[in-house]
């Protein structure tokens, strides 16, 4: 299956953006596709070899996972590559122009889901990204 990429762009620095995308507490607070799911927990150790674990779960606590991996190759404020516990691949750039940032996140799918459906969930929560940094 090819690879899926969702985009968004988020009216702020790139700084902002690159802080908001990779601090726990900010993580904690955006990394949802839906209002009733949330990110009780986040760890992050931002740095090529570091790990990276996120708990997502349904607020009505009937189902929770972690999604986590290791990261590849970390340029502060550009890219962040990192390779899922599944062997799977992902790839986020962020390209900085003024107060804008745009943010473009491609993906290995998984076999489980169809790849529209997969798209839609990832392009969901990094439209809870924007949101949040925006508001924020």
């Amino acid at each position: 299956m090819e690879t899926i990429t969702v985009e968004t762009t988020v009216k702020a620095p790139v700084e902002k953006v690159w802080k908001y995308w990779s601090e726990p507490q900010h993580v904690t607070k955006w990394c949802q596709a839906s209002d009733d799911w949330h990110a009780p927990k986040a760890d992050n150790d931002l740095r090529v070899g570091g790990k990276f674990s996120t708990t997502m779960a349904a607020k009505d606590g009937s189902f929770s996972f972690d999604f986590g991996g290791i990261y590849t190759n970390v340029q502060q404020n550009k890219l962040i590559e990192y390779t899922l516990e599944d062997g799977r691949k992902v790839k986020i750039s962020f390209a900085g122009n003024g107060n804008e940032t745009k943010v473009v996140e491609t993906f290995d799918p998984e076999s489980m889901n169809p790849g529209d459906m997969q798209k839609a969930g990832w392009q969901a929560i990094l439209d809870n990204f924007k949101k949040y940094t925006e508001n924020n």
